[in-house]
C-alpha cells in the first residue's frame, strides 16, 4: 500500500476536505465584494494530487489561496496562526501546522498522507511573507514530489500587499488582485532513502522553475511584486486600527 512507503503515513488520519468544501462559496463570495480576484491559467490546474507552490506577500495570500484555487487545499501554514478563533478555522479546514524554525516530520508526513490520498497541499517556498520573487526557497515543496511524484503546481500572486505595506496588511477595497497558475513542474519520484545531494537538485531545479513563471507572470500581466518589506513593523494600535476602520 501506498502508505506504507517511507516515511510511513498509514497511521494518520485522513484530513478531511468537507469544511472547506462548504465554506468556500460564502468566502469567496466576501472577497469578491472587496476585491477585484482574478485566476489566470487554470486551465494547467491538474485533477488530482498536486503541490501549490506560490510567492508569498501577505496575509491575505493563505486565505485567498483557499477560498479560491479550483480544488480545495491544505496549506502548510505557520504553527503562529494556531491560536484562538483563527486557529480554530485553519484546524476546521484541514491547514497543516508549520515549525518554520526546525525540522518538522509531522507536517511533513501530514503533507505527504494528503497528496497519497489523492489531495492537494499548497506551500510556500520561500518560508515567509516577503518580497515574493523565489530569491531564495526552502526544499519542502521539492521533497513532497520527491516522495510522492505529484507534480507541482506554480502560481503567481500579484497584489496582495502594496507597495511598502507591511506583511499584515490588506489590499485597499477594489483592488486587483492576480493569481497566475503555470504548467505543472515535474520532479521524477525517488525511492527511499532519499539524498540530501538528490533533494538539494531537485530544489533547484524547482527554484529555477518557479523564477521562471514568476517572469513569464510579469509578462501576460503586467504587474510588478510590492518590493521589500518595510523596516518597522506596525504596532499593535496601528493593526486594530486598520482592521476598525475597515
Amino acid at each position: 500500500m501506498i502508505h506504507e512507503q517511507l516515511p510511513r503515513t498509514r497511521h494518520l488520519p485522513p484530513i478531511s476536505t468537507t469544511p472547506l468544501r462548504l465554506l468556500r462559496p460564502i468566502i469567496r463570495a466576501g472577497f469578491q465584494r472587496r476585491w477585484n480576484v482574478r485566476l489566470t491559467g487554470v486551465e494547467h490546474v491538474p485533477p488530482g494530487a498536486h503541490v501549490v507552490a506560490s510567492n508569498h506577500l501577505g496575509l491575505m495570500d493563505g486565505p485567498l489561496l483557499a477560498a479560491y484555487h479550483p480544488a480545495p487545499l491544505h496549506a502548510l501554514t505557520k504553527q503562529e496562526m494556531f491560536n484562538g478563533i483563527p486557529g480554530a478555522v485553519l484546524r476546521a479546514t484541514g491547514q497543516i501546522s508549520l515549525d518554520r524554525w526546525s525540522a518538522d516530520p509531522g507536517a511533513i508526513k501530514a503533507s505527504l498522507r494528503v497528496l497519497r490520498d489523492g489531495g492537494v497541499v499548497g506551500v510556500y517556498p520561500e518560508g515567509g511573507r516577503g518580497n515574493g520573487e523565489f530569491d531564495q526557497i526552502r526544499a519542502g515543496a521539492a521533497y513532497l514530489a520527491l516522495v510522492t511524484g505529484a507534480p507541482v503546481l506554480p502560481l503567481a500572486i500579484f497584489g496582495t500587499r502594496t507597495p511598502g505595506g507591511h506583511t499584515n496588511s490588506r489590499p485597499p477595497r477594489g483592488a486587483a488582485i492576480d493569481f497566475v497558475y503555470g504548467a505543472p513542474i515535474t520532479i521524477d519520484p525517488v525511492p527511499f532513502p532519499r539524498t540530501q545531494e538528490q533533494i538539494r537538485h531537485a530544489t533547484a531545479f524547482l527554484h529555477e522553475a518557479l523564477r521562471a513563471h514568476l517572469d513569464a507572470a510579469r509578462a501576460l500581466t503586467g504587474r510588478e511584486l510590492p518590493g521589500p518589506l518595510p523596516t518597522e513593523s506596525p504596532s499593535p494600535t496601528d493593526s486594530i486600527k486598520e482592521h476598525i476602520d475597515d
